[in-house]
């Protein structure tokens, strides 16, 4: 197929500095997955809240992502944009508010994530009501299941289809739940859900066993890799923190915990990230400190983009998607 008209224009401007990186990496993804490699995408921010979604979901349906590691709150924040999406406000001039304009929207229900505020009753509320019947459930037969599959129950389950406010195909989390996409989520238990879920054990209405752990995650994890390694697999890592460096740490700890000296290095790596190298910060790390790690090989093909996700993400996945 033919690029389109922006894919078009990146490469036709997008010549030098970051641009160009992006272009670099946006070409090495697609070889990758022509050469038959998997590809894992990790995800933090508020990458759902900055609807990531209308465009990710389609990276999903056409089989460009194999596995994905997100946050929390990129767990359950693309499902609360898809249920409370006309309750959402933005702020535009949020860099000027003061402390009791941050106390009003407090008190309206509004929780500020930069420019766009997440209303707590029509999304969190609005999910905790079905998602614990869903865990309820599962504690009462004495079933466990991890963070990611719950939301995929309640999801698929249908329960939340009267409230639904966007375009259904613009939700990543219903793409990733109608294939049954694997996912981790490290770190679940700092979300609102998890928050939430906490809340009943302390109240001795859950048992905690009941949701899955970031430990069985990482054995999950560690199980997928080897199997679906062949042809390689590649990391994507939009932002930094745990959902990239929890994932990555995969095959370290294979090659030298257990010992399997035949696992192979990712075969691709690629990051947007704004942090930076001096301030002691794995996420700006450059590519090269992660071969010293045992995570990538010295002819790894290896992109950094200092840039603002928001911006580039969309634009590599456009050039994927051959828009």
């Amino acid at each position: 197929m033919s690029k389109g008209p922006i894919s078009q224009f990146i490469e036709k401007h997008y010549l030098h500095f970051n641009s160009a990186s992006l272009v670099d990496a946006a070409k090495a993804y697609e070889q990758q997955l022509a050469n038959g490699a998997k590809m894992m995408v990790s995800m933090a921010g508020a990458m759902s809240t900055a609807e990531i979604g209308k465009i990710f979901a389609e990276i999903i349906r056409q089989d460009k992502v194999q596995i994905i590691s997100c946050t929390g709150a990129n767990l359950e924040e693309d499902i609360m944009n898809l249920v409370a999406h006309s309750h959402y406000e933005r702020v535009p001039n949020y860099r000027d508010l003061t402390p009791q304009d941050e106390w009003d929207l407090l008190e309206r229900g509004l929780n500020r994530v930069t420019d766009t505020c997440i209303p707590e009753h029509e999304a969190f509320r609005r999910l905790q009501k079905h998602i614990y019947k869903i865990w309820k459930d599962a504690d009462d037969k004495g079933e466990r299941y991890f963070p990611h599959e719950f939301m995929y129950k309640m999801l698929l389950s249908g329960v939340l289809e009267e409230y639904y406010e966007i375009d259904l195909k613009d939700s990543w989390m219903y793409a990733a739940a109608e294939k049954n996409l694997p996912i981790v989520v490290p770190g679940w238990e700092d979300s609102t859900m998890g928050n939430i879920f906490a809340s009943y054990v302390i109240k001795g209405e859950l048992k905690a066993s009941t949701m899955k752990s970031g430990i069985e995650y990482m054995t999950f994890l560690a199980d997928w890799y080897p199997k679906n390694s062949t042809n390689g697999i590649g990391f994507f890592q939009i932002g930094g923190g745990i959902a990239g460096d929890f994932p990555i740490c995969v095959v370290p700890m294979l090659y030298q915990d257990m010992e399997m000296h035949d696992i192979p290095f990712w075969s691709y790596f690629c990051q947007i990230s704004d942090s930076t190298t001096s301030y002691g910060s794995y996420s700006g790390a450059v590519p090269n400190e992660k071969i010293t790690w045992g995570k990538l090989d010295i002819n790894t093909p290896k992109f950094i983009i200092e840039s603002d996700a928001t911006i580039v993400a969309p634009l590599i996945f456009a050039y994927l998607l051959d828009l």
